[in-house]
């Protein structure tokens, strides 16, 4: 299967009630995660925005941190991450992550289901 970029829906979101708004492109959709997975997307949080802090149960989200330099809330513990970086959350965990710089961050967010 090829999705080509031009085929890839984007959106502008709140998302997880974060601060503004969140540019996502969405790589795939459900389908095209065959039952494993509910988002797979790229994201794009502009300086002084964020995803809010929220749980993950029966599944896990990954970020690919792509850009830029971000705080990662795990569990409610910071920790700055930066281009190369992977995070995880799932099975009961919670997190969000704000953008505290002056340059976006870009970032790849898969979500696998249990």
């Amino acid at each position: 299967m090829i999705t080509r970029s031009e085929n890839c829906p984007r959106r502008d979101a709140c998302v997880q009630k974060g601060k503004g708004l969140i540019h996502m492109k969405d790589l795939t959709d459900k389908e095209g995660l065959y039952g494993h997975g509910r988002l797979f997307a790229h994201v794009t949080v502009d300086p002084g925005c964020s995803i809010g802090y929220h749980p993950h149960d029966h599944e896990t989200e990954f970020y690919y941190i792509i850009k830029g330099e971000a705080v990662f809330s795990d569990n409610g513990v910071e920790s700055v991450v930066r281009a190369g970086d992977i995070c995880a959350t799932g099975y009961g965990e919670s997190h969000g992550l704000e953008n505290r710089t002056d340059e976006p961050v870009e970032l790849i967010a898969l979500i696998a289901m249990e």
